[in-house]
């Protein structure tokens, strides 16, 4: 009897004093108004200039949590604050579940969402699921070195864009990643250095400013972008700018670096960044409780999948790393590659098949996952000691892509993030037949370009078709007032080759099963008729 009782007593005294992860949620920002007044109090001039180019306007959001709040919820007895975000209005707080609870007592807390979810609907037992973790611009044509490192930034005809002085020059990348040893001290970051093209960072993980030390998974990432060793190592940004965060704990996978991850995006946002590269990715936690489900794969869920679309709604692009867990017992993508704002980011070969291990979608809610692939299997990149060496994962086809988004937003400053990421999928090899293990496929960044140059000069009332030479597919503007049309397109011969109804919003026909060659094309509708020629390279 009496191990029973001490049995029980351990039970109790282990569930009410057991430490618990939970995001608490604030009601008002009381003093909003003087930063509305003066925003420069919470937002740079460069950040304030991308809402102006965007017209974005300020919102609550923007607008710093309350001080006199979080200092209330500090002084609890047995309750640490580990994050905030402002865009949420939350602090991420750990203590007992009933200190926790307690914190509803206060009446600007609207409420408390714990991350074991079982502990957010009284008597429910959650069902839990292991899953394996997943882990200066010149006038004269560039020709970079680009040595081994030439295929990866090649398949998406990223060297033609450095030939026309597109190398990120303007733009401004934050990079959120485990740690940056080594980008302070070797050669492949010299170039960075020597520019002044790091421009700070933060280690939230650790809170304080030491962001060169950590994990090298970060300067791996880093070097995808930034590096440059001639005939060895070239990013695909060389001339962009870079704010280093560290938020991943390598040490253990717990949700608070969810909320570390939105604090530097805010972070990122207040200092007018353009771009965040991601090669993160959550699923699972050492505490099973707090890991998430296939069915949180909706891009509206997870803490740090709401936070990437806010960064969307401020004007930045998110690219992240879809996951390397294909052929595992949960082969889809985490978080927060499941946002729809996203650009996830797949991985392929050398010769563009498939990576075994790029994680699969789609969305638990049915969206297209991932977006758009890069090369992910024995990528050339840089360790922390400055040797160029090969690894495999999304983690790198996600930096590769950052990359060359930032040379084609260089390439088109006046365009919106959603107009950039639009010229992105569209210019990708399958924009006209995605999966869920490709994505839209491939993206060719020289088209990209050209249809962006073409969509400034065509006016409303042109018909258009272009590229013209095409390579992998065509797009087809119809004259306003026409909807829709057939596309017939005939060999030399006049044999029909291929027959394709388009639509105002579904305007692009792939051209990758016709061989190079001179082509004839019509395309008609009830009220419309028009023909010529079209080259496939």
């Amino acid at each position: 009897m009496r191990k029973f009782y001490l049995f029980l007593f351990l039970l109790i005294t282990s569930v009410g004093f057991a430490q618990e992860d939970a995001w608490v949620y604030f009601n008002a920002k009381p003093s909003a108004q003087p930063y509305f007044d003066s925003p420069l109090q919470m937002l740079s001039q460069r950040a304030l200039d991308r809402r102006t180019i965007q017209n974005i306007v300020l919102d609550a959001k923007d607008i710093p949590i309350d001080a006199s709040y979080i200092n209330q919820i500090k002084a609890v007895a047995g309750i640490s604050v580990m994050a905030k975000s402002k865009w949420m209005n939350a602090i991420h707080v750990r203590g007992n579940q009933a200190i926790i609870n307690s914190l509803t007592a206060f009446s600007f807390v609207s409420k408390v969402d714990f991350a074991n979810k079982s502990l957010n609907q009284v008597g429910k037992i959650a069902k839990l699921s292991k899953i394996k973790k997943v882990t200066k611009s010149k006038n004269t044509k560039i020709n970079y070195a680009y040595g081994t490192s030439a295929n990866q930034i090649q398949m998406l005809n990223g060297q033609l864009l450095h030939q026309q002085n597109y190398t990120g020059t303007g733009k401004i990348i934050a990079v959120l990643d485990a740690g940056f040893p080594g980008v302070n001290t070797t050669q492949p970051f010299q170039r960075l250095r020597d520019n002044n093209q790091i421009l700070g960072g933060y280690n939230f993980v650790l809170r304080n400013p030491d962001f060169y030390t950590g994990v090298y998974h970060g300067t791996s990432v880093l070097s995808a972008m930034g590096g440059y060793k001639e005939n060895s190592l070239v990013g695909t940004a060389p001339d962009a700018s870079y704010y280093l965060f560290i938020t991943e704990d390598d040490t253990s996978e717990n949700p608070v670096e969810e909320s570390l991850w939105v604090e530097a995006a805010e972070k990122a946002d207040s200092l007018g960044v353009d771009i965040i590269n991601t090669s993160l990715g959550y699923f699972e936690y050492d505490n099973p409780a707090y890991s998430h489900t296939y069915s949180e794969m909706n891009g509206a869920t997870a803490f740090i999948s709401r936070g990437a679309e806010i960064a969307f709604s401020r004007g930045m692009i998110v690219v992240a790393a879809a996951g390397n867990s294909a052929g595992t017992s949960n082969p889809y993508i985490a978080v927060p590659a499941d946002a729809a704002s996203v650009i996830a980011v797949g991985a392929v070969n050398a010769s563009e098949s498939l990576a075994s291990f790029s994680s699969i979608g789609p969305s638990s809610d049915g969206r297209i996952k991932p977006d758009v692939m890069a090369q992910g299997k024995s990528v050339v990149l840089s360790d922390e000691l400055g040797n160029t060496v090969y690894a495999d994962g999304t983690s790198f086809s996600s930096p590769i892509m950052a990359g060359m988004v930032a040379c084609l937003w260089q390439a088109n400053p006046s365009k919106t993030n959603v107009e950039i990421r639009q010229l992105l999928l569209k210019s990708a090899d399958r924009f006209a037949t995605p999966n869920n293990q490709y994505g839209y496929g491939i993206p060719d960044f020289n088209l990209a370009v050209t249809n962006a140059l073409s969509l400034n000069t065509f006016s409303k009332d042109d018909f258009v078709v272009y590229p013209n030479p095409a390579t992998d597919f065509i797009t087809i503007l119809l004259p306003v007032g026409q909807d829709r049309a057939m596309v017939s397109i005939y060999s030399i011969s006049g044999q029909k080759v291929l027959d394709k109804e388009i639509t105002v919003q579904s305007a692009s026909i792939s051209l990758k099963t016709l061989s190079k060659g001179m082509y004839l094309y019509k395309v008609e509708s009830n009220s419309f008729f028009n023909s010529g020629k079209i080259i496939k390279r």
